[in-house]
């Protein structure tokens, strides 16, 4: 009707005025009644409206939200007010779409959580950041208790955490993709040890029947490790598809305040220990027992006993037992490295030194290789003064490149850096560690199993770190040394 009426004034100077619905024209001015029957219509439609809104379960229970005008039973919320810091169902929330006074007013999706966005000092909406403190303050916190810091406008700052989580969870989708593979490599893993054992126990059984149980021993124990890791995976999948939830649903919520409240513990880091990957040039198994059944029963015999997973040293005693012997090789020493006790120890200086130059020699980095590779199972201890790195690596590992050589920063080597502290690395991937710091450090491999451990030793031994994983060339010693720092390898009786 007001409508109508302000067309109307516009329009007095044409002397005749159409009604909106029939175009009838009207000389004077017509007294505008109501339509009886559309408005009978209208609210015929408003009671069908609330009554299907009862029959739809629409009152709010004990997990929703509910509307705070209702009276009586609650309605669900349909909208919260971040201004009034009210939530309305869809009855109560008509003023907000229909009155200018609300025009400015900030819905969002009803929450629970609104008295949070208020300052519990000054009782004023938190709508400003504080980058010094990060938090959330309002307006009187800014030229108050935070004055003079940087501050910012709660959707400003709100759209700088939007970009760095979406980066975060598209990383964490990432691992998500790439454990997904994993698991299906994995699953053709198990598939091809099944299959090889089987070839074996049929060819076993026509030649030497007692090697049967060896290799069904064998079968259980690699499908057993396999699809251990595979329940790892599946549960660090499951773990980061809660995380990308939690991720997508903080991005989407429209309250500045809640986002940036919620945001801190979702932008830790995820990055995970380090794992064994499936190889894909694993999925081939026990060829080399078919082969030597069909020589002869002792070639086998002597085979299956190195094929099968060894079991680890628990006490010094039984690591020493698998002591070496090293020494470090003088051609692969960089010139601000110094070799002595027969070339056991190597000591960091200031001075280049007039080494010859050869193809083995690190040039960038102050590292040195042990002349003797590594194969089977071996054990050496470091002893350390400052800064060190006790490492494992490939005679392959480059040389020049002041990036690629440096141990643990390439997939051709393996490092513990040790200084207060200790910090493995392979593949430019660190894992702090936790452990009782000592100047020594043990190291026992089995390059077959593909198991290597770092220990810190003391008047006990403590596990530091533990890799498992597939050697495909023989490994040497390496340690990498920074100014005033210097490692020995210990002679062990």
């Amino acid at each position: 009707m007001s409508c109508i009426q302000s067309s109307w004034d516009e329009g007095d100077q044409e002397k005749s005025h159409s009604c909106p619905q029939c175009r009838k024209t009207f000389t004077p001015r017509p007294v505008l009644e109501k339509n009886t029957l559309l408005a009978e219509l209208v609210e015929e439609r408003k009671k069908t409206g609330l009554q299907a809104a009862a029959g739809g379960h629409c009152y709010a229970g004990p997990e929703d939200v509910g509307c705070d005008v209702c009276t009586g039973r609650r309605l669900k919320a349909f909208k919260s007010c971040l201004v009034c810091l009210v939530s309305y169902c869809e009855k109560h929330l008509q003023p907000h779409y229909e009155s200018p006074a609300f025009k400015k007013h900030k819905l969002v999706d009803p929450s629970n959580n609104l008295q949070e966005n208020i300052c519990s000092r000054h009782d004023e909406v938190m709508k400003m950041f504080c980058c010094t403190d990060q938090q959330c303050i309002c307006y009187l916190c800014s030229v108050d208790d935070h004055k003079g810091h940087d501050t910012v406008s709660a959707a400003a700052e709100r759209t700088e955490r939007q970009e760095e989580l979406a980066g975060r969870r598209q990383r964490v989708q990432q691992r998500i993709q790439e454990r997904q593979r994993d698991v299906e490599l994995l699953h053709l893993e198990v598939e091809a040890v099944n299959r090889s054992a089987d070839e074996v126990v049929e060819d076993g059984e026509k030649i030497f029947s007692e090697l049967k149980q060896q290799v069904r021993s064998q079968q259980r124990t690699q499908v057993s490790r396999v699809k251990e890791l595979q329940e790892e995976l599946q549960q660090e999948i499951t773990e980061l598809k809660r995380k990308d939830a939690e991720m997508e649903k903080l991005s989407r919520t429209d309250d500045h305040a809640q986002f940036l409240q919620g945001y801190p513990s979702l932008s830790q880091p995820t990055e995970p220990a380090d794992s064994p990957r499936p190889k894909t040039n694993r999925l081939r198994y026990f060829e080399d027992v078919t082969a030597a059944l069909k020589a002869a029963r002792d070639q086998i015999q002597a085979l299956l006993p190195e094929t099968r997973p060894s079991v680890e040293p628990t006490t010094r005693a039984e690591f020493l037992q698998y002591s070496r012997q090293i020494t470090l090789d003088p051609n692969t020493v960089q010139r601000q490295l110094v070799l002595s006790e027969e070339n056991r120890k190597v000591t960091f200086t200031n001075t280049n030194a007039p080494y010859s130059q050869h193809p083995d020699r690190f040039i960038t980095r102050p590292q040195v290789l042990s002349k003797d590779e590594l194969t089977g199972r071996c054990y050496w201890e470091v002893e350390m003064s400052g800064y060190v790195f006790v490492a494992v690596a490939y005679k392959s590992i480059d040389r020049r490149n002041v990036n690629e050589s440096l141990f643990g920063w390439n997939n051709k080597s393996w490092a513990l850096r040790c200084l207060n502290g200790y910090t493995f690395t392979h593949d430019k991937d660190s894992l702090i560690l936790s452990g009782p710091h000592s100047s020594r450090v043990g190291v026992y491999l089995d390059h077959r199993a593909g198991v290597l451990s770092f220990y810190s030793v003391s008047e006990t031994m403590t596990l530091l770190h533990r890799v498992q994983t597939s050697f495909t060339e023989p490994l040497f010693v390496g340690l990498f040394l920074y100014n005033g720092s210097s490692a020995e390898l210990c002679e062990l009786k």
